[in-house]
């Protein structure tokens, strides 16, 4: 049984459908009160409650189910912004994964999982493909990378010294069913939902990249649900470090375009050009694909359709 912490959110419930589809039964840990969605009726999915700052609350999952693994997506930064005072929402982050280790100690597993993110790679000058092995500037201009560089100079000290198989994760600009509406990274969740809707999108979250030829390493996710249960259930991986990506560069022309096919009314007007501010990037996902055999199931054609058709099917958040 592999657990997830976060399994009910966005990229754990993906991922949560790829592990199923794999065969393996699930164990998806939540901070509130849950019960297994309905989407998950009939399959081998337990739902509990644990809090992964409280030691024991988590420990305690070991005493219940047979856990093989871990797939950490929850917590690890004090994010959002203003819930925590800065000492305090630092101690919990760290101590949320410190504790997941820990766990993972005691019950012996095979292999732990931690998201990182493609924030990580932000002061990485020149453009083009990122590789794992780029050396990584010690300084970040927003919490989660911070945090997740923070999660994976802990995780490769502790593999060494415990002797655990640890597996971080770079995943990309992540969109489609159970994302947000906005984010402040890249447009194309506002841009599907704004197409679903009939309205304009707002892209005023946007911390820079409204321009058409603007772009970033857009992964869909039911394709970071799939790379991820790859990772975790892999025979053996030659790395610790992993891009979880599309291993190309996406603009929002491009989504302009899918969406325009399928709604050839859509309201997405963006000026021309690049902001100078988005650098031209994407992740390399070599070492993915020779280790696990991934490859991306949804260009953006398909993906814009299968977002599209989700939303349109009542499921708009």
């Amino acid at each position: 049984m592999i657990l997830i912490t976060g399994g009910l959110g966005f990229i754990g419930t993906h991922t949560t459908r790829a592990l199923l589809d794999l065969g393996e039964s699930c164990l998806l840990v939540q901070r509130r009160p849950a019960v297994v969605p309905e989407t998950f009726a009939g399959e081998p999915v337990v739902v509990e409650q644990a809090d992964l700052t409280d030691e024991s609350s988590l420990l305690e999952l070991g005493k219940r189910h047979e856990i093989t693994g871990i797939v950490h997506l929850a917590g690890s930064v004090p994010w959002p912004p203003g819930a925590y005072q800065p000492l305090e929402g630092a101690e919990q982050a760290v101590r949320s994964l410190l504790n997941v280790f820990r766990a993972a100690r005691e019950w012996q597993v095979a292999r732990v999982g931690v998201a990182s993110t493609i924030g990580v790679y932000g002061g990485v000058p020149g453009e083009g493909a990122l590789k794992e092995d780029v050396p990584l500037p010690m300084t970040a201009g927003h919490p989660i990378p911070a945090f997740k560089k923070i999660g994976e100079l802990l995780g490769d000290h502790l593999a060494g010294a415990m002797g655990l198989d640890v597996v971080n994760y770079r995943i990309a600009a992540i969109w489609g069913p159970l994302g947000h509406t906005r984010s402040p990274f890249f447009a194309a969740p506002q841009l599907v939902h704004a197409a679903a809707r009939g309205a304009e999108p707002d892209l005023s979250t946007l911390r820079a990249g409204a321009h058409l030829g603007d772009g970033i390493d857009m992964c869909y996710v039911k394709d970071c649900g799939r790379a991820i249960a790859l990772l975790q259930l892999a025979d053996r991986l030659a790395h610790r470090t992993y891009n979880v990506a599309s291993g190309r560069l996406t603009t929002n022309g491009e989504v302009v375009a899918a969406i325009r096919k399928l709604v050839p009314d859509a309201r997405a007007d963006l000026p021309e050009g690049r902001d100078p501010a988005v650098p031209g990037c994407w992740l390399d996902t070599t070492r993915l694909r020779e280790d696990t055999g991934y490859e991306p199931a949804y260009d953006t054609e398909r993906a814009v359709a299968d977002y599209l058709t989700w939303l349109r099917a009542g499921n708009e958040r």
